[in-house]
């Protein structure tokens, strides 16, 4: 009950307006994030708000959903559920919270230069894997 109660409320304060004005530039920042990382390792990208963009025209944007944002408001209420000690719980939800946006700054980045390589494996990559 914890578990659904917490999700629930999650979603919904998620869906507000002002909170999802922090999602959009949430999102803006992750794609600025790997551009940043892209140079660092020698590719080459451009950022416009919330999309990608590679010299070749392709460009992949971060839609709501994409930023993970709901994976950790799912997180969070699974961590609020468990039995644990408040700290843990703060642990938990700091570490877990970091742990799923490294996955998807990675996920996000492959497919940028998936998409580059075959639509066909970005189109599966994206809705499958």
């Amino acid at each position: 009950m914890i578990f659904a109660c917490c999700f629930l409320f999650g979603i919904a304060v998620l869906l507000t307006a002002p909170v999802q004005a922090v999602d959009v530039k949430f999102s803006q920042f992750l794609v600025d994030l790997s551009r940043s990382l892209i140079a660092v390792f020698g590719g080459h990208a451009v950022r416009d708000a919330a999309i990608l963009r590679a010299p070749s025209g392709f460009a992949v944007e971060m839609r709501d959903g994409c930023n993970a944002v709901n994976v950790s408001i799912l997180l969070w209420s699974a961590v609020l559920a468990f039995p644990a000690s408040w700290r843990q719980k703060l642990l938990g939800i700091a570490v877990g919270s970091l742990i799923i946006q490294v996955v998807n700054i990675i996920r996000f980045i492959s497919l940028f230069y998936l998409g580059q390589y075959s639509l066909t494996w970005f189109d599966f990559a994206h809705a499958y894997l």
